[in-house]
């Protein structure tokens, strides 16, 4: 859901509205924050839902445990994303740097300190985890709330971070469901392998290829945020051409780096599995799964990449129908046929999820390829100007009513002392004709 900021604080802070920023990175905490109450209840029951699906019970009591004591974590990641947002916005990315790397020089002793001097266990790395994103909330807000270079972004203005919620949930709910679905897909990858005859080797072997690709997606997840930012600033500046060259040299990074990794993982195919397992099986497994994961490795890039041009341009809608056709009506169920009824197991499950990110990948490329970037600049200033307009209608019905007000309260107070003078005068009178 934060991932709506990347539009609304983005465009804001090409166009110089800087106000803007803070109202929508408060209302993205106020916003976000009730959503983590209905987690809670997923979280404190996931040891029964996965026994549900079909999982091992000894493994759904682990990952239960871990995810009930994660849920005070669950709680800084309003704020985390938020704040991550809002720096990212303005390119302030030492900030985020330093604290991400105080946070993890504070992760590791805690962690290990709570896995092995104490008999928490795994709920020790589960709170560790937590007290980590909440050690870094609180070094981002303070430098948020006492650095110069956020001094015209940070104002809070209480009215407008409510009068702001509607805009900002109709760029978070497709935003939600846009990243949502991709990752709910990697999610039942694993489920399914769960159901397999051999399911440690499958769950093993998958969950080496996807460690790698998740490992590796942190560069083009990188790359995503640096061009959805270099988008949204030029479109609220009114950038156009500037626009589409930040999105010719993100592709082209897009393009070169995974390149390279995908060429060094074949190479290696040989001895990479040894990383994980000493389990000759493992390691052959791995080896076959090499020139898959050597694909999925390019296409994840081209599609996260294009998928942060479709967040800093506003298109979070138009991400989540791609996901949703591409991953749920094309790789999960090409997925289900190569592994169950061609009995491929964990090479077709991976295989029908790599048809679902080539299919994303093309189609977002679609989409950016056809756009008209002018066009683009003139819907968002037509959007701005909108909003100033309600902006002086809702100011001017205000300083009616004030004016109303005012004269309402003028007239109380003539009753107040007038009223009193007039009833003076009319008894005086009337004494006066009484004497005659």
């Amino acid at each position: 859901m934060a991932g709506a900021l990347e539009t609304l604080c983005g465009q804001a802070y090409g166009a110089q509205q800087y106000q803007k920023l803070g109202t929508y990175t408060y209302c993205s905490m106020v916003s976000i924050i009730p959503v983590c109450i209905p987690i809670c209840f997923l979280w404190i029951f996931m040891d029964k839902l996965l026994v549900l699906l079909g999982q091992d019970s000894e493994v759904a009591m682990v990952a239960g445990s871990y995810s009930i004591w994660l849920i005070p974590g669950l709680f800084a990641f309003p704020f985390l994303q938020s704040l991550v947002r809002y720096f990212q916005c303005q390119g302030l990315i030492l900030p985020m740097f330093l604290s991400s790397c105080a946070a993890l020089c504070l992760h590791i002793p805690v962690c290990w300190t709570l896995l092995h001097k104490t008999n928490l266990g795994i709920i020790g790395a589960a709170l560790s985890t937590g007290l980590s994103y909440w050690f870094n909330v609180v070094l981002l807000g303070i430098y948020m709330r006492y650095s110069s270079s956020c001094e015209k972004s940070r104002a809070f203005i209480f009215n407008d971070i409510f009068l702001s919620i509607k805009e900002f949930f109709s760029f978070a709910l497709p935003s939600a469901v846009m990243v949502c679905l991709e990752w709910w897909s990697f999610e039942v990858l694993i489920l399914l392998s769960g159901l397999l005859p051999d399911s440690v080797l499958e769950t093993s072997v998958l969950s080496i290829c996807l460690t790698t690709t998740s490992f590796h997606y942190l560069v083009p997840y990188g790359i995503s945020a640096a061009a959805s930012t270099r988008v949204s600033n030029e479109l609220g500046a009114g950038n156009p051409q500037a626009a589409r060259l930040s999105v010719s040299v993100a592709m082209v990074l897009a393009a070169i780096e995974p390149i390279m990794v995908a060429l060094t993982l074949f190479c290696c195919r040989y001895v990479y599995g040894y990383l994980f397992s000493n389990e000759k099986e493992v390691v052959n497994y791995v080896r076959e799964m090499i020139p898959l994961l050597c694909i999925s490795v390019i296409m994840d890039s081209l599609q996260a990449v294009l998928s942060g041009v479709a967040r800093g341009t506003g298109w979070q809608h138009i991400g989540a129908y791609v996901n949703l056709g591409a991953y749920y009506l094309l790789g999960v169920p090409v997925a289900v046929v190569l592994c169950f009824a061609l009995n491929l197991r964990g090479k077709g499950l991976w295989i029908g999820i790599l048809a679902g990110s080539t299919v994303q990948a093309s189609l977002l490329a679609l989409v950016t390829g056809l756009t008209n970037w002018q066009k683009q600049v003139f819907c968002y200033k037509m959007v701005d100007v909108i909003y100033v307009e309600c902006s002086l209608i809702l100011q001017t019905k205000h300083n009616f009513v004030e004016n109303c007000r005012q004269a309402m309260q003028g007239r109380e107070c003539w009753r107040g002392v007038a009223q009193p003078t007039m009833n003076q005068l009319e008894q005086a009178g009337n004494r006066g004709k009484k004497r005659r």
